[in-house]
């Protein structure tokens, strides 16, 4: 009878959200958007790998949308069942993810998706293009505690835009004759897989290269793609890349 019971209540239990979903998280008294992408595979009784998205400048502002459009939430929306947890945080119009208000609002979806999902804190992965490839890179130099692995897309370290303003902790603030070295590092003991397309108008193919070389030449695990002719939208190929996601899923924060 007891089984019975307990099946019945089971059937009855309503199934869990999955896809793309909306979000809120505050910070500050001030209400930002994100979203979570949920696998149809999604259960509650283990622990799942999350992939933390950055998106670049042109998907900001207060919709909890656009930054869904390009690099990593257009290929799942092309694949069947994702492996992973994916948090898309999304930044205001003016402003850069090094903003303290940005940032903040941004590690707070992270947390508040992790608590809600089951996020795998042995597993957590940091990856953005334009802007948000900036970001990873900041990001992975300000807590490489955090993450299992980075996937910069057409990023850097120096930029021209005044939205991108290093904040007092970033390299560029701390070792401004070489923030290429200051990056690296902090970066020596976390995987990084970095794409870039030579043709690149906007972000300068050399900060990718400048930024791998570093880590290379600190003994750190770097992989480097760079894409002859493409310009600044090589998130178009990255993402796609067969071999990335099975690469990045399987990285774990070493033990301490």
């Amino acid at each position: 009878m007891l089984w019975t019971i307990f099946l019945y209540a089971l059937a009855l239990a309503p199934a869990p959200e999955t896809g793309f979903l909306h979000r809120t998280v505050e910070v500050n008294s001030v209400s930002y958007k994100f979203q979570v992408y949920v696998p149809a595979s999604y259960t509650s009784s283990k622990k799942w790998p999350v992939v933390f998205f950055l998106h670049g400048a042109g998907e900001r502002g207060g919709d909890g949308e656009r930054q869904t459009d390009l690099g990593l939430p257009a290929r799942l929306r092309e694949v069947k069942d994702f492996p992973a947890i994916v948090v898309m945080p999304q930044c205001s119009e003016g402003v850069w993810w090094g903003d303290a208000e940005m940032e903040a609002q941004a590690f707070a979806a992270l947390d508040a998706a992790m608590k809600e999902f089951h996020g795998d804190p042995e597993r957590v992965y940091l990856t953005g293009l334009s802007m948000g490839g900036y970001a990873t890179w900041a990001f992975g130099y300000k807590y490489p505690e955090k993450f299992a692995a980075l996937v910069p897309v057409c990023g850097g370290v120096v930029a021209s835009r005044r939205y991108l303003s290093a904040p007092p902790w970033h390299p560029l603030s701390i070792n401004p004759e070489d923030p290429y070295a200051e990056t690296a590092s902090h970066l020596t003991k976390i995987p990084i897989w970095a794409f870039h397309g030579d043709a690149d108008p906007r972000v300068p193919v050399t900060e990718s290269r400048h930024l791998t070389e570093a880590v290379k030449a600190r003994g750190g695990n770097v992989r480097y793609t760079e894409y002859p002719g493409v310009a600044h939208n090589s998130w178009d190929k990255a993402y796609w890349e067969e071999e990335l996601i099975p690469w990045l899923l399987s990285q774990r924060k070493p033990r301490k």
